[in-house]
């Protein structure tokens, strides 16, 4: 009986540790004089392309708490892999992208989700060809919800827990 509840309280041990760093771990509000230095640099990249220059600015949008995927074999837990997104942004979408966070969170889930039931963090899970196909199916479940303003999807962490 034991035996069959221990992936599952381990599961909630590690998602709930992994909610708990993630608010541990969040930044610290931007102060005021950030917020002016934000509507510079919006400025400045209004008058390039003014201008005719071509060059995009970007801003990262961090995803606020850590995902938290199990990966079972035969029917067990295996292990627990703990990921972190940002988002690559066309300006102003920081809103709109908290506003969409639940919908984003629900389909990155599924995206990580189904990269663990193929396979896909067995093994040397952070070898770039192994992460590609991962981080195309990540932006691709971005743009569908937020479009083409979302350039791409980064994974800034990603850790493997070996149960």
């Amino acid at each position: 009986m034991i035996a069959k509840l221990l992936p599952v309280i381990l599961l909630i041990v590690g998602t709930a540790g992994g909610i708990g760093a993630g608010i541990a771990m969040a930044p610290a509000p931007e102060p005021e004089e950030h917020a002016e230095e934000g509507m510079e640099a919006k400025k400045e990249m209004a008058e390039k392309e003014m201008a005719g220059e071509d060059a995009i600015q970007y801003q990262y949008i961090k995803i606020a708490n850590q995902f938290v995927v199990p990966v079972v074999e035969r029917e067990e837990l295996a292990s627990l892999v703990v990921v972190s997104l940002s988002l690559e942004a066309m300006p102003d979408m920081e809103g709109k992208v908290h506003a969409y966070e639940p919908k984003l969170r629900d389909e990155f889930l599924r995206v990580l989700f189904d990269h663990a039931n193929m396979g896909g963090f067995r093994g040397a899970f952070t070898r770039s060809d192994m992460l590609e196909p991962l981080r195309i199916a990540l932006r691709e479940a971005a743009q569908g919800q937020l479009g083409k303003a979302i350039n791409d999807v980064l994974i800034v962490e990603i850790s493997r827990q070996d149960v």
